[in-house]
């Protein structure tokens, strides 16, 4: 199984496994879309990795995010440390508001999606430039298109 597999058995897995949610992966695909539009607008995925590694080292969590680049197994994330992370950055809010979601449940997704999504576009634990905008793309086609 490879990581797109994985990554799509994520989102069925995060939909369901969230309290209350619905039994679809609607509410994931919509934060997946997000996140790959907001990496995209930051300048492509290595200046919007940067910005997410730069708010997980802000808040004391930079190990968790070298975990999901590095080539080894990826360290596992809670919602309360994806808020503490992202909250003061205005990205949770940014994604909740686009998605109709409460920054809480975006955070929840976050949390299964997000060491998955920073993992597969870094590669032998280093994003190469070249590859990042094809690597969204066909992320974000895989994930949203199935």
């Amino acid at each position: 199984m490879g990581i797109l597999d994985s990554l799509a058995g994520a989102l069925n897995s995060s939909a369901s496994a969230t309290p209350g949610a619905p039994a679809s992966a609607a509410p994931s695909s919509a934060v997946v879309s997000e996140v790959l539009a907001m990496l995209q607008q930051h300048g492509g995925a290595a200046n919007g990795l940067g910005s997410l590694m730069q708010a997980f080292e802000g808040g004391g969590l930079g190990h968790l995010f070298q975990s999901w680049v590095g080539s080894g197994q990826n360290l596992p994330v809670s919602a309360g440390q994806i808020q503490s992370a992202l909250g003061n950055s205005g990205i949770l809010d940014q994604i909740a508001q686009r998605t109709g979601l409460q920054p809480a449940d975006v955070a929840q997704h976050l949390s299964t999606l997000l060491p998955q999504i920073v993992d597969h576009l870094t590669p032998n634990g280093q994003l190469h430039p070249g590859d990042a905008g094809s690597a969204l793309e066909g992320l974000a086609q895989r994930l949203l298109h199935g």
